[in-house]
C-alpha cells in the first residue's frame, strides 16, 4: 500500500464512491439504494451541511466517511455526526480508517464543532480496537424506531 490520500468528495467521484457505498451496505446487511441518489447529492452540495471524504491508495478508493453537522441541544456550538465510516477490507489495519476519522477531526476543529461522536455495531470488533483508541466511549444506548 502506497501513503493514503484523504480528499473531499466532489461530485466528479461517484464512480471511485459507488463501490465503497455498497459494499458499506452489504457489510451492515442493509439496503439504501433509494437514498443513494440524494446522499450523493447532498455530499457534494457546498449549500448542504453534509460532508464527505475519499480515502485514496494512488488512483484507487479504499475507503470513505460521510458526516454532518447539527445543532445540539446540549451545546452552543454545532456537533458533528460520523454517520458512515467504511474501508475496503485490502486497507483495513494500515491507517485507512485513521485517516479518514482524522479529516473529520480536523473538520470539526476548523468549523468549531463541540465534538465528533459516531455509533458502530457491538460486533464490529476490527473498528472498535481503533475506536478505543482515538475516542471516548459513552456507554450510551442507541434506540430506534423506523418511521412508518
Amino acid at each position: 500500500m502506497t501513503a493514503i490520500a484523504v480528499r473531499p468528495l466532489t461530485a466528479a467521484d461517484r464512480e471511485a464512491w459507488m463501490p465503497l457505498w455498497r459494499a458499506y451496505q452489504e457489510f451492515y446487511a442493509v439496503d439504501l439504494s433509494a437514498a443513494t441518489d440524494a446522499t450523493f447529492a447532498r455530499l457534494t452540495d457546498p449549500a448542504e451541511a453534509m460532508f464527505g471524504a475519499l480515502a485514496w491508495d494512488g488512483e484507487t478508493a479504499v475507503g470513505l466517511v460521510h458526516f454532518l453537522a447539527h445543532r445540539s441541544t446540549w451545546s452552543a456550538a454545532d456537533v458533528c455526526y460520523l454517520q458512515d465510516l467504511y474501508v475496503a477490507p485490502d486497507g483495513r489495519g494500515g491507517g485507512v480508517g485513521g485517516a479518514l476519522i482524522d479529516l473529520v477531526y480536523a473538520e470539526a476543529d476548523r468549523h468549531g464543532w463541540a465534538e465528533v461522536y459516531w455509533l458502530t455495531h457491538e460486533t464490529n470488533t476490527t473498528a472498535r480496537r481503533l475506536y478505543d483508541r482515538i475516542a471516548e466511549r459513552t456507554g450510551f444506548l442507541h434506540y430506534m424506531r423506523p418511521a412508518k
